[in-house]
């Protein structure tokens, strides 16, 4: 039992260190001397020695992304915390129903985030010579490991 409480913990952290990293980080989509994430459009010189970097569009669909990433981090965290609460106030063969329901609320969030991302970024993103970053993979990765997770949590009981 203690063995099955620790993977799904770690399970939990790897996910919600995917969704930490995907949501900051400034590797979206990636092309030749420029990068761009969620918050800003990065690009460097010819000589890559000066790297400028301005604020992202303030397109609504950008926006929706942006709050979508953030409610899957704080649907996560909840989770989580909400696992640690359960874990000691349930009764014995409880089910952990609330944070299995938070954690498929994130992997949702993070569906629908990668999703619109996919669909609107050329209006934003003109260029063509462009390949997706590794945090776009990223939140990609998290959207299983996610409902996975919450799966897990809504079939486990609570054991003495």
């Amino acid at each position: 039992m203690l063995l099955l409480l620790l993977g799904i913990i770690v399970l939990h952290v790897t996910v919600l260190v995917l969704l930490f990293v995907s949501t900051i980080v400034s590797q979206w989509i990636v092309g030749s001397g420029h990068a761009t994430d969620l918050w800003q459009n990065c690009s460097t010189s010819y000589t890559r020695s000066v790297h400028h970097c301005f604020a992202s569009s303030t397109n609504e669909w950008l926006q929706s992304v942006q709050a979508t990433m953030i409610l899957s981090v704080i649907f996560s965290v909840l989770s989580l915390f909400l696992f640690f609460c359960q874990l000691f106030t349930l009764t014995k063969g409880g089910r952990f129903y609330l944070t299995g329901i938070f954690q498929i609320l994130a992997g949702l969030c993070v569906m629908s985030a990668a999703s619109i991302y996919t669909v609107k970024h050329t209006q934003w993103h003109l260029s063509s010579d462009y390949t997706y970053g590794f945090a776009y993979i990223l939140a990609w990765v998290a959207l299983p490991l996610a409902l996975l997770s919450g799966v897990i949590y809504v079939i486990l009981r609570k054991r003495e």
